[in-house]
């Protein structure tokens, strides 16, 4: 088994549906934290390597100062791959020619005008909250309900269901789940 955060993530078990274990991450962030980590589908907990481990360790810790994704360039539709006998020295060589010749076409040509509507692009993941962080914020918000008055603050206080849920047959669960005080 493999410990991250304090929490066990079990050897036989996918990379990605292991992720879900964490407070706060569901399927789609946990397939966005295997791709932003370059974790295969079908990886399994004890696949991973030491390195990988290392790296989902650090994001979940600090996603907000993690280092931004290093850009690499599309392959165009038309790009044939060169033969595996190939030197990478010869490849790496074509592969800067060709970056001077687009650099040079780029300050011939003058650049296009950027549109202010279109917002940057900002990574899903950079505020991403989980564990003790993520149920301090929820704690913080019901006492802000509570202490403002709000209706919802007011069902959380009297651990009645808070969403518009029927009391009449079902307030039960509502009952047992909102009997501890999250303030």
């Amino acid at each position: 088994m493999v410990h991250i955060l304090g929490v066990q993530l079990r050897d036989h078990c996918l990379a990605r549906v292991a992720l879900i274990r964490f407070y706060g991450v569901g399927l789609k962030t946990a397939h966005r934290l295997c791709a932003r980590l370059q974790i295969h589908d079908r990886a399994k907990i004890k696949d991973l390597t030491p390195l990988q481990v290392t790296a989902l360790t650090s994001f979940l810790s600090s996603p907000a100062t993690a280092p931004p994704l290093p850009k690499y360039p599309l392959a165009s539709p038309n790009y044939v791959a060169p033969p595996p006998s190939t030197p990478i020295q010869d490849i790496q060589a074509k592969i800067t020619a060709q970056w001077e010749e687009m650099a040079k076409q780029r300050k011939a040509a003058p650049l296009p005008q950027r549109n202010p509507q279109k917002k940057p692009y900002v990574e899903p993941l950079k505020n991403l909250k989980i564990e003790s962080e993520l149920r301090r914020e929820i704690r913080e918000n019901i006492a802000h309900q509570r202490m403002i008055g709000s209706y919802v603050g007011k069902r959380h206080a009297m651990h009645l269901p808070v969403r518009g849920q029927n009391t009449q047959s079902n307030a039960k669960t509502a009952r047992k789940l909102n009997q501890l005080d999250r303030f």
